[in-house]
């Protein structure tokens, strides 16, 4: 089989733990005409260091500012473009690989024609057998991961499909597609620049699909705090509506917006108070016990971390502030954090 060079692109952020690990497990890869590049986004530890002491044939490229997912892997693209690979591996730092993934790419790559952009099969790390992505689809008002929690004995998801868009996990690309339709948008900083990157590379011709004998172990959201933490949900918010103003018609994105507004209503409606409302079942003399409780109800919404991160990306799509969220943000994860401490 031939081996064309690769590019493998891992953005770290202050998780020199997680990178190592991921390097550790490239090391094992059955493709020996292969480089990998590591873009530090000005982490504050001493991933720099330790990165290239342990592994010092890796570029290790210091940014010396966080330029987001998207801003890191587009200084790592510039090199490995200039460098001479053929395709690029966009690959996330708190993965582990598959020792067969690049052979396996490179194989359906040529199978399928050497101008698509394709996905690995991607498990969760602590379950490993249970599936996190094997494609994805546009449900109207959102993306939903094909094959999402399902249990993998090997004949679950197991044939190549095309799909809506390769998940950045692990994202494969030929230089050809990057040269064409261009880099990742720095606009969206984290979350929703691979699906725009695959959206335009539609638009341009070319397709995506989902390679189930790529296969891959993510942590999941570990540089962000989780699938379900505060940045996660500014992001995926402001993102969303980004990502459909750019590739939607207004009528298609009508269902964004209605989707958006219900997720409005419930971040600043307490529960079980509007349906209260609408049955008439606020009467006197409990009418100030029932405000009382209402007040206390909205300030544990306004104070909740998830519904004032949502609000946030809300608002600053508003006002068209992209790139990296505010500080005040980034405050709203710590803020999570000691919440989840207090329940422990």
């Amino acid at each position: 089989m031939r081996e064309p060079r690769i590019a493998i692109l891992i953005v770290n952020w202050n998780g020199k733990t997680d990178t190592i690990e991921c390097l550790k497990s490239l090391t094992a890869l059955a493709y020996d005409n292969v480089e990998a590049i590591v873009v530090d986004n000005g982490s504050t530890d001493d991933s720099v260091e330790a990165i290239r002491a342990q592994f010092p044939d890796v570029l290790v490229v210091a940014a010396g500012q966080n330029l987001g997912t998207s801003g890191g892997r587009n200084v790592g693209i510039r090199y490995a473009l200039e460098r001479g690979a053929e395709f690029v591996l966009f690959l996330d730092n708190d993965t582990i690989v598959d020792s067969q993934l690049l052979a396996n790419l490179v194989r359906e790559m040529d199978r399928l024609g050497g101008n698509n952009i394709l996905g690995a099969k991607i498990y969760y790390f602590d379950k490993p057998s249970t599936i996190w992505y094997a494609g994805a689809s546009w449900q109207g008002s959102g993306f939903a991961h094909i094959g999402i929690g399902a249990d993998d004995h090997g004949d679950a998801h197991s044939t190549a499909a095309e799909t809506d868009y390769a998940c950045g996990c692990a994202l494969f690309v030929s230089r050809e597609i990057l040269k064409q339709v261009g880099l990742l948008d720095d606009r969206y900083f984290c979350y929703f620049e691979e699906t725009d990157l695959c959206y335009r590379a539609r638009a341009a011709g070319f397709r995506s699909f989902f390679i189930p004998s790529a296969r891959v172990w993510h942590k999941v959201s570990s540089s962000s705090g989780g699938e379900r933490s505060p940045l996660f949900y500014y992001f995926m918010h402001r993102n969303l509506l980004l990502w459909a103003e750019a590739h939607l018609s207004f009528r298609q994105r009508l269902p964004v917006y209605r989707s958006i507004a219900r997720t409005v209503q419930r971040a600043v409606t307490p529960p079980g108070f509007t349906a209260g409302f609408a049955r008439g079942s606020v009467r006197a003399p409990w009418i100030a016990d029932f405000i009382r409780n209402y007040l206390r109800a909205c300030k544990a919404k306004y104070t909740d971390p998830a519904t004032v991160a949502t609000l946030m990306g809300l608002r600053d799509y508003v006002r068209r502030r992209f790139g990296d969220c505010p500080d005040a943000v980034r405050g709203l994860r710590r803020m999570s954090a000691d919440q989840r401490l207090r329940r422990q």
